[in-house]
């Protein structure tokens, strides 16, 4: 269901401060978001990667760069991390350390269950709201970021038990600014849809570019792809290290809807084995309708 209804920011930022923890596509586009919607009057950014830093700087999608949590952490009225989601999970006590009272914390990651139970505990005072903006490009880092990528796009929040309203209501007022439609899931129910319509599918681009690349001289098949594989695979383009940990966390999720792929993918090998082109041809136009309402869906 809708979290509440989109309302003007009037003349005074959202927050102070916003301490970005990861500076890359998701995390940029943020900063950019919300500074251009006036939504924060600062950004401090914290990351490992020089290269990062010195992007995010020069974009402008930060005010500066700390050398470290604790310091990026300092006047921050909202922490956002926006790093791996088995990195959010391990910096969460850290955060829960460095934060000023009253400063509130969110995330952007794609699992969502494992973050709450640890954000629940890191925050028994309900300060952190767990979050994930339904957006992003195969391509990574900031130099790929866009003030404009949320956009019309969906922004899921998954406040648990100890979630404060104010908290949820503020981090939604933000999500809001940068131009995405928030959402309220349960958590399990987010790991489950997402496994389904995003986790699966990056497998499988995944999959498919080692099987093809599996096949006698598939280096060489490779340079006769058109538009079927690239389009296709074109998610397989994105960051490994975070596909990794996504498939890792919500491995049971995944799993289950990885068996119900390779049921379809068996019935499909069975028509074809046994040359039955109706049954053939009725699971592809099922298919194609179901993709057709899917693309033309308001």
């Amino acid at each position: 269901m809708e979290a509440g209804q989109p309302s003007a920011l009037g003349t005074q930022p959202i927050f102070r401060q916003m301490t970005l923890v990861g500076m890359g596509l998701i995390g940029g586009s943020l900063a950019l978001a919300a500074k251009q919607a006036g939504a924060v009057h600062s950004v401090v950014g914290v990351g490992r990667s020089v290269a990062n830093c010195e992007v995010a700087l020069s974009r402008g999608m930060v005010d500066r760069v700390a050398e470290d949590l604790p310091s990026g952490a300092r006047g921050a009225d909202l922490l956002v991390l926006a790093v791996p989601v088995q990195e959010i999970v391990r910096l969460l006590p850290d955060v829960a350390r460095a934060a000023e009272p009253g400063c509130l914390v969110t995330d952007v990651g794609s699992v969502k269950g494992q973050i709450l139970e640890a954000g629940d505990e890191a925050f028994p005072d309900g300060r952190f709201v767990a979050g994930h903006p339904i957006s992003g490009r195969e391509q990574s880092g900031p130099a790929a970021a866009r003030g404009d990528l949320f956009r019309g796009a969906s922004w899921i929040l998954t406040p648990g038990r100890r979630t404060r309203r104010e908290a949820l209501d503020r981090v939604a007022t933000l999500c809001r600014a940068a131009g995405a439609v928030v959402l309220q899931m349960d958590a399990a129910w987010h790991d489950e849809v997402l496994a389904t319509v995003s986790h699966l599918p990056h497998l499988v681009a995944y999959a498919l570019m080692d099987a093809v690349l599996a096949t006698e001289r598939g280096g060489e098949r490779i340079r006769f792809s058109a538009g079927g594989l690239r389009d296709f695979t074109r998610v397989a383009g994105s960051d490994p290290v975070m596909w990794r940990d996504i498939f890792l966390m919500n491995r049971e999720a995944l799993l289950r809807v990885l068996a119900d792929y390779q049921g379809a993918l068996a019935r499909l090998a069975e028509a074809i084995r046994n040359r039955d082109g109706e049954a053939l041809e009725a699971r592809l136009r099922q298919a194609r309708v179901a993709r057709e309402e899917m693309v033309h869906r308001p």
